[in-house]
């Protein structure tokens, strides 16, 4: 009798990964003496402050098997860089950055989530387990102005006006919200740093390490010292040093293009970096994935391309491995999903 032989574990490719989103701050907490930072004390509406979910939380699921047991080999987290220290009221209430996409310093970790080892072992704990871990890119916009937080300068921000997103201009040079300063991506002259930002790294000790680095950086790349290459450098750093595996990047559209494709370029470069400086932690031959995570309202029946109205733009042109299909909420309300799967294999098999 012919012995039964185990199947082979299929490798894994990004374009069959299962992925599980978690909000950071709302999975699982961890560590609960790192649950109050900053003075964040004052009451927030409900569910608009942290609930103490962080890096720890997310290890320790791993290695409990959680997301094994679910079939999932990758995990995509909201934003864990530091937030702004004030809250701020957008209608729903005083509301902090719980959900990471209020940027205050792209270069550290918000405490509320936890510590550069924390994420190490997070990494880590991942590869062991087969999964991969995509963290989440902002480039478009600081966190709003609190009496926390100051605005940057004019050089780095617009404060408006506010996007009415009728075209393409008025989609992009703009503010999504009021009070949510957005970065000038179009700005190609070189900028001073934001003195919040010196005054910090001087006060925690590092100012001298993390200029010798920019120095390097746009040394290296013949960049301008423009806002979207310092913040490019910023979060690629997080694959260099951590060896995280792709990024969720958000308000796409918001951003012009070319922004996508330069990062891209920046994001592969640190990968092979990683690879070539840590060649016991490598996985496989994977490519370094960027998925655009919020070409809002983009849908796959359309192409390729999103629509701005006066203008269209494909996203996949030398940047994103893939975009996420909203359509697909209201297809699956309307239809069976087969029905519906059938219809996207049948786009995509004949060439969006």
């Amino acid at each position: 009798m012919e012995a039964v032989t185990s199947k082979e574990k299929a490798p894994f490719v990004w374009e069959g990964a299962n992925v599980y989103f978690l909000l950071t701050d709302r999975f699982n907490n961890g560590d609960t003496s790192n649950d109050v930072n900053f003075e964040r004390t004052e009451q927030a509406s409900k569910l608009r402050g942290f609930e103490g979910g962080d890096i720890t939380g997310v290890t320790q699921k791993i290695k409990d098997g959680y997301f094994t047991d679910l079939g999932i080999n990758a995990i995509w987290m909201t934003p864990i860089v530091e937030q702004i220290h004030g809250g701020t009221d957008e209608g729903t209430g005083l509301t902090y950055g719980y959900h990471g996409y209020w940027t205050r310093d792209w270069t550290a970790i918000d405490p509320n989530f936890g510590t550069k080892a924390d994420l190490h072992e997070l990494v880590e704990t991942a590869h062991k387990n087969g999964i991969r871990i995509l963290l989440d890119a902002v480039i478009n916009h600081t966190g709003p102005v609190t009496d926390k937080d100051p605005v940057w300068p004019e050089d780095w921000v617009r404060t408006g006006p506010q996007c009415s997103y009728d075209n393409y201009e008025h989609t992009v040079a703009c503010t999504l919200v009021k009070n949510l300063p957005d970065l000038k991506t179009e700005n190609n002259n070189s900028v001073d740093l934001p003195p919040l930002l010196t005054q910090k790294w001087k006060d925690e000790g590092r100012y001298d390490e993390e200029i010798a680095e920019l120095d390097a950086f746009f040394e290296r790349t013949g960049h301008p010292r423009a806002p979207r290459f310092y913040i490019m450098k910023w979060l690629t750093d997080y694959i260099t040093e951590y060896g995280i595996d792709g990024y969720r990047v958000d308000t796409v559209k918001h951003t012009e293009e070319y922004v996508w494709q330069e990062y891209k370029a920046e994001c592969d470069y640190a990968f092979a970096e990683y690879k070539k400086q840590n060649p016991e932690k490598v996985l496989d031959d994977n490519r370094f994935y960027l998925v655009g995570g919020e070409v809002y309202n983009y849908g796959i029946s359309n192409g390729k391309a999103f629509d701005f109205g006066d203008r269209k733009v494909n996203y996949f042109d030398n940047a994103f491995e893939a975009l996420i299909n909203f359509e697909a909420k209201w297809n699956l309300g309307q239809r069976p999903m087969e029905q519906v799967f059938k219809r996207y294999s049948d786009v995509l098999n004949g060439g969006i």
